[in-house]
């Protein structure tokens, strides 16, 4: 077997520049029955963001820690970012890496939690990528699910203790903790793990910040009304929550690993407003983004894929 030369971080990809906004979201829905006022309303969502995704800028950052971090044990290897819907695409990391002489890279998908559309589609496009590359594309060996990885959930804690801070004193017990992901069609999420390890992590994380009450919630479905997805929606579970007298809500967005669109609008403007109008103070933890034990984690994942 040909030796581990390198590691490819497979992302989803954003748009870094505000003209970059409705060619990549024409990416995103290629073949897909969006209507065209739907993408129309995400882009003013980019927008009112500052007209970019700090994703790939993000993702960069996880791979030069990553690389630091194998520098640092003695093992280094090149790291490599390849997105499924923005420069740099897969197909182009992979023939890069190819002319560079890399025959064979440890592969971490850039998602914590396993359904078709957060992770086969992932590894589907890698492989498609490879075929259009050609004989010369270096082989892709996965690195195992991530969620439950004590460092992923070190990270996690440490930015759900952060944002507690952010709460007032006074108030700071009662704090509701709310763990959320992106919804994904039932039809989807039946018979893959992406619900229960969502539940999972946020178990350990929440009981790691001394929470006995905590929240499940979803987010940012984009789907078929007709179509049911998974439940219940982070608009519910705050609208109950306020009923229920609640005066703080913590969202941790433990389906994400970087602030994104859904993170950074959907969270931070839509979630925000209805709790504030309903009363109810709004925090969010930031996603794992380069924490350095995130950054520790993906280094572990290189050298059990390195290993084996």
């Amino acid at each position: 077997m040909t030796a581990i030369d390198s590691v490819l971080l497979v992302a989803f990809g954003g748009p870094e520049r505000r003209e970059d906004i409705r060619p990549f979201l024409r990416v995103v829905a290629a073949g897909r029955p969006i209507p065209p006022e739907r993408l129309e309303e995400v882009a003013r969502h980019y927008e009112l963001i500052g007209g970019r995704s700090p994703l790939n800028a993000l993702t960069r950052r996880q791979a030069d820690g990553l690389a630091a971090a194998l520098a640092a044990e003695g093992r280094p290897l090149p790291v490599w970012v390849g997105m499924r819907n923005w420069h740099p695409y897969l197909h182009e990391t992979l023939a890069e890496m190819a002319d560079r002489g890399h025959r064979r890279a440890v592969g971490i998908v850039l998602s914590s939690l396993q359904t078709e559309a957060s992770w086969a589609r992932y590894v589907e496009d890698v492989a498609a990528a490879r075929d259009k590359v050609g004989p010369g594309a270096p082989e892709v060996a996965y690195a195992p699910a991530w969620s439950d990885h004590p460092r992923f959930i070190d990270a996690m804690v440490d930015r759900g203790r952060a944002a507690l801070e952010g709460v007032a004193r006074e108030r700071r017990a009662a704090a509701r903790l709310v763990f959320t992901a992106h919804s994904v069609p039932v039809s989807m999420a039946t018979g893959s793990p992406y619900a229960r390890q969502l539940e999972a992590a946020a178990r350990a994380i929440a009981g790691r910040l001394g929470r006995a009450t905590w929240s499940l919630a979803y987010q940012s479905r984009s789907g078929s009304p007709r179509e049911p997805w998974l439940e219940p929606d982070i608009a519910d579970v705050i609208r109950a929550l306020a009923g229920e007298g609640v005066r703080d809500v913590l969202v941790i967005p433990v389906g994400f690993v970087c602030d994104h669109v859904e993170v950074l609008y959907d969270l931070d403007v839509e979630a925000r407003r209805l709790a504030e109008a309903r009363g109810v103070g709004f925090h969010r933890a930031a996603a794992a983004n380069d924490h350095p034990a995130f950054v520790a984690m993906l280094a572990d994942l290189v050298r059990r894929g390195a290993t084996s």
